[in-house]
């Protein structure tokens, strides 16, 4: 075939590939979702975020940190919290070049409307879904996380 032939053949399937990938990033949330689908709803300030263990992906072979993150709640708008309640949030990071923004990132000293689930046992909370935390009211003192399993980062005001 000629080059000129090719030329549709090819856009096709590129134009195909590129919907694909499209396609494999879920929707946001709506705020009437996120509320609906979430056990608590609150305004926060992160306290302290604690690398609590490192492992392997299975896919990568890169290590990658869990975190705990320990949040105050300011204001209350869905679920059993109170004002100047705790509580305690997991997720892990993800490997670099990941497609998708699928790990919700709390850092020491910001303040951020979030949705939250409760895990299985009923101690900790997940992000309830990868747009569960909301613009910054306060920006964080800082991004960097801790990388040794027991560090924690705290926020300057702390206990």
């Amino acid at each position: 075939m000629s080059p000129i032939v090719l030329r549709p053949v090819v856009a096709f399937f590129s134009a195909c590939l590129i919907a694909t990938a499209a396609f494999a990033l879920p929707a946001p949330m709506s705020n009437a979702e996120l509320t609906a689908e979430s056990d608590v709803v609150a305004l926060v300030r992160v306290k302290s975020v604690t690398c609590t263990s490192i492992t392997k992906d299975a896919t990568t072979g890169e290590a990658l940190p869990g975190y705990l993150a320990k949040l105050e709640v300011i204001e209350a708008k869905k679920g059993d919290v109170v004002p100047g309640g705790e509580l305690l949030v997991t997720f892990r990071a993800t490997p670099k070049g990941a497609l998708g923004p699928w790990t919700v990132f709390y850092y020491p000293g910001e303040e951020v409307l979030t949705h939250l689930v409760k895990r299985a046992g009923g101690v900790t909370y997940a992000s309830t879904w990868w747009n569960a935390k909301g613009t910054d009211v306060k920006a964080p003192e800082t991004t960097e996380l801790p990388s040794t399993v027991g560090e924690s980062v705290l926020a300057t005001d702390a206990d």
